[in-house]
């Protein structure tokens, strides 16, 4: 089927369940789904019910939507995502994102859990993404391009929403809770990264290194959407002192830092 089909078909069936247009779209990354706790008068899509939406298979995905309020907002709320390493197509793991531009949102907050490289980060941490690299080896804008979706060459000098991330950091200031700001590398998994690559990464610029995030902002960019990126530092990436890693420990790290994560987006929600 055409993409540009499946983008409206899985568009029309969500837009038959709810009233109104979303302010913003939140994808919550491992271990960072308490916020949809937190979302008022919520309506519920399980990702399954939506015409050509692939299966989310990561321990710590919940796999639906979640339409509600925070504050006088109307959100849209992503509990997991899709990840080329399951075996995902880009434009599977991108269509999400498709969807939602497609149903009129302008505005999107990517989060993730994500290992930091900086020696001054420490696990617990909260980034403000400022910049990315792609390391996935591959990218979702490959194939034909739509005029209908965005350029066939846009432009990424500012992947990230300058305007967004001053927010950020003053809804940050507000609330008293520390944030690092830094660049992103997004590799493609699912294993983690052996010593020698971590050096590489560090070397190339990134502060933080995880699986995922970097399609779905390229394809926000796409469209036209203003993107926040914020990582959740679950662990240290360090080489000369890196300790045995598994995804139940990133997921906990990440729910121990869950409290000032869950603070810290519902002020952005309601000052965006």
């Amino acid at each position: 089927m055409n993409y540009l089909n499946r983008i409206n078909e899985a568009k029309e069936y969500i837009k038959s369940k709810i009233k109104k247009t979303p302010d913003v779209a939140v994808i919550l990354g491992s271990g960072l789904g308490k916020l949809a706790g937190e979302i008022e008068n919520k309506m519920v899509i399980k990702y399954s019910e939506v015409p050509h939406f692939p299966e989310s298979t990561v321990v710590g995905h919940a796999g639906e939507f979640i339409f509600g309020n925070i504050g006088d907002k109307f959100v849209m709320a992503m509990n997991g995502r899709f990840h080329y390493y399951e075996g995902h197509d880009m434009k599977d793991v991108t269509l999400p994102i498709r969807v939602m531009r497609a149903l009129g949102i302008e505005k999107i907050i990517v989060t993730n859990a994500a290992g930091g490289m900086n020696p001054e980060f420490e696990a617990g941490d909260l980034m403000l993404i400022t910049d990315h690299i792609n390391f996935i080896g591959t990218n979702p804008l490959i194939g034909r391009n739509f005029e209908e979706l965005g350029p066939r060459f846009p432009d990424m000098s500012q992947a990230y929403n300058r305007e967004l991330i001053a927010i950020a950091e003053n809804c940050a200031n507000k609330l008293d809770i520390k944030v690092q700001k830094g660049v992103y590398v997004a590799v493609s998994g699912p294993n983690y990264e052996t010593p020698a690559e971590l050096r590489m990464l560090r070397i190339m610029g990134a502060d933080a290194v995880g699986m995922s995030t970097v399609p779905e902002v390229i394809v926000a960019n796409h469209g036209g959407m203003k993107v926040l990126g914020i990582s959740c530092i679950t662990d240290m990436a360090i080489p000369d002192n890196l300790e045995p890693l598994d995804h139940e420990r990133v997921v906990a790290t990440a729910a121990r830092a869950t409290e000032k994560f869950v603070k810290l987006v519902k002020e952005i929600i309601v000052n965006i």
